[in-house]
Formats: C-alpha cells, structure tokens, sequence
C-alpha cells in the first residue's frame, strides 16, 4: 500500500531532544561514559509537599472539565497576575498535558503563518507543519542575545503576504539560555502590525536575573502565555501545562478547547489537584535553591569553556548554553556533534535543530548532569556559589566540560 502518511508528516522526524536521550541511555548500558548534555530536563526531585498532594488525590479517578480543575485555572490566573501583573480571567486559561500540548493545539487550530527566530525550540517548527502553517525564520546575532531586533521583526511581517501572523517568544530561551531584553521594542511592532504573540514561559520562574519581564506586560490584547510544571517544578513527567489566552482571541480559545475534547479529553485528574498546591504555595526558598544552583553550574560551564576557540554567551536563564565552534571544519554542526560525542563522550545537540544553517558550528548544552536531590543538601546561602561547591556536586558536568575544552583546544 502506498501514501499512507500524509505529506506533510513525511517531513517531520522524532524529536532530536527525545531521541538524544534515549542514545545516551544505549551508550551508557553498553558501558561507555556519556555526558548527558542533550536532554533538557530538570535535575531536581518534585517538592515534597506537592508530591504528598499528588498522594492525597491518587484516588481521583473522575473525568475533569475540559478546559482544567476550576481551582488550578483560578490559582494560574491569580500566579500569573502577581507575577506580571496582568490578569488572564480563569474562564481564560486552559490546563493541557504539558505546553508541548497546549502550543500544538494552536498552531492546529491557527489558520496563518508563524514567525520563529533562529534559535528556536526544536518542536515549533515540527509543530507548526503538522497544523499546516508556513513558518518565516528570521536570523539572529549573538551581540542582540540571540534574539531578534524590532526591526528584523517589522521587516519580516511586511514580507507576509497573510494577515494572521504569530510570533513565537521564549525567553528564556531554549537553546541559548539567554533573556530577551528588548521586548518593549518587538511589542511594539507586534501590535503596530495587530499579530499574536506567543510566550513560551516555561522557564521564566529559572530566570537568573531579579525579576522576570513578560512581552505580555507591553502587548497583553494579543498575547498568548503558555507553561506549566516541568521545568521549575522538576514535574516533567507529570505533564501538567496551561494556555493563558487574552480576551480578543476567544475564537481560538474556543477552538482550542474543542480540539482539547476531541484529543486528549482532559489532563488527569490527580495531577490537576497537585497542581493547585504548587500555584498556591510557598515554593520561594526552593525556587532561589535551585535557580542559584543552575546559575552556579551554568557559570562555571561557561568560565571554563570561553576561550578563542570557543564562543559561548554567559548564561542567563533556563540551563542550557550555546558554545560556537567557529574553527571546526565540519560540514555540519550534526557532524561536529557526532564527532565530539565519539571522541570525549560529551553529547550535545546540534544547533540545525533549532533553526541554524547546518554550517553553523553551533551547539546546545544542557549542564544538568548532576544529583539535583544531594546538591540541594548543600549549605546555599543565596550567593554565587564557588567552583568547590560546583565540583563537589557536579562532578560530570565539570568532567565533561574539561574534556570538551580540551577537545576544543586542538581545533
């Protein structure tokens, strides 16, 4: 039988994140010493009081509304507007199985033309061709914090011929692990040109700076947030996530919805009402633990690995960096990741998965292989922690980059 799949699906292939990890987990029960700086997963164990919510509500076995628990929307909502500042109504919010979910649902139900930055997180794109969407790149420089300027924005919405344009935001952002620091600038042009924005805040409460800035503070008629548990929570695998949606684009949250009851029905039940006890409560000193640490770490990666034959940003949030290879003479950046996890052990993903040209010799880094539960024993005062202290708790992720800095210098 022929044509089976269709088109559009022959164009994608699995996930590059998902499937790094699993040739990691091959190598490593074959005996051979890998860094696991692929997969971009939490290192930190659930907080315990939400896990003893998750063991409370083990015995919820009812179907939830599709749109979520009505006490989780209203304790995102409420979050969100101390966080903010600005107020996404309950009514507003929809609780997916993950953010992953929530923004594909989207871009099925969007009829438009979606606009990613290079780098951008490796499913939008995936994504936005299983919904049918044209997506528009727009390059971006390391002096800019790999992310666009209002300018390149504007002149890449003058080049669409449609009118139903997204913008897709992440800060901070996956894969370079910087924030964006012109978001007025590019609010302004969305909402010159009347797009929608979509800001992807799973990692906003790992920002290293003071305090976080949403694009939604400048443009909240047409802003989309999505997040969820995964990232600052270590819920990963609970797959819990929301879409907060303004009012002027109800008919997308309707569709949305609809989709949702069509799909995946609702997200399950005990892990809505965990949910609730992680929005509502003081997770303040677990959050300044664990955002100090990857700080902590993300540094010491980067002090060790900023040399003249390696170009890298200093990290800002989230717990990944982008390390540049301008000397490599490979032919492409898989094969510049192929080479360094045959030679040293250290995997890593190449930065054509996230919208680059395959010669740019860019990669990401995730620094977290370490026992995030026995770091978190360590006595973290809320300074910068010193590279002892680092050493100590995170012996691969310091191994592994001494044998990529010393794989580098011979380029």
């Amino acid at each position: 039988m022929r044509d089976l799949t269709k088109k559009n699906i022959l164009k994608l292939k699995q996930s590059s994140t998902l499937v790094i990890n699993e040739k990691c987990k091959k190598l490593i029960n074959q005996g051979k010493k890998v860094y696991q700086f692929g997969f971009g997963q939490s290192p930190f164990p659930v907080p315990e009081k939400i896990v003893d919510a998750l063991k409370k509500n083990a015995h919820r076995k009812e179907y939830l509304p599709i749109q979520g628990l009505g006490k989780l929307r209203e304790s995102i909502s409420n979050n969100l507007k101390n966080k903010i500042g600005i107020e996404y109504p309950k009514e507003n919010i929809v609780i997916t199985p993950g953010s992953k979910e929530a923004m594909l649902l989207l871009h099925v139900a969007f009829n438009g033309e979606i606009i990613l930055s290079a780098p951008s997180w490796v499913s939008y794109e995936p994504q936005a061709i299983i919904g049918r969407n044209k997506v528009h790149w727009i390059k971006t420089s390391r002096e800019n914090n790999w992310f666009p300027t209002g300018k390149q924005l504007e002149k890449k919405i003058k080049s669409i011929k449609k009118k139903n344009i997204i913008f897709i935001l992440n800060s901070p952002n996956n894969p370079s692990g910087t924030v964006c620091k012109n978001l007025k600038e590019l609010a302004d042009v969305a909402k010159k040109y009347d797009i929608i924005v979509l800001s992807d805040e799973i990692y906003t409460d790992l920002t290293f700076c003071n305090k976080y800035e949403s694009i939604s503070q400048y443009y909240p008629e047409k802003t989309f947030i999505s997040g969820g548990l995964s990232k600052w929570c270590g819920a990963g695998g609970w797959r819990v996530g929301f879409f907060a949606v303004p009012n002027r684009l109800s008919e997308l949250l309707e569709n949305i919805k609809t989709l949702a009851s069509e799909s995946y029905s609702t997200v399950n039940s005990p892990a809505q009402f965990a949910a609730v006890e992680a929005y509502n409560g003081d997770f303040r000193e677990y959050k300044s633990k664990t955002t100090n640490i990857l700080k902590s770490v993300g540094n010491y990666v980067y002090s060790h690995l900023k040399s003249n034959k390696v170009l890298i940003n200093p990290p800002q949030g989230a717990f990944y960096l982008m390390p540049e290879f301008p000397n490599s003479k490979y032919k492409s950046s898989t094969e510049l990741c192929e080479t360094i996890l045959d030679e040293t052990g250290v995997a890593m993903l190449p930065a054509s998965d996230f919208g680059f040209s395959k010669k740019k010799m860019l990669t990401r880094l995730c620094y977290i292989d370490f026992d995030g539960a026995e770091f978190l024993k360590a006595n973290i005062n809320g300074k910068m922690l010193d590279d002892k202290i680092v050493e100590k708790y995170a012996p691969n992720v310091v191994e592994g980059v001494k044998k990529l800095s010393n794989w580098a210098k011979n380029l």
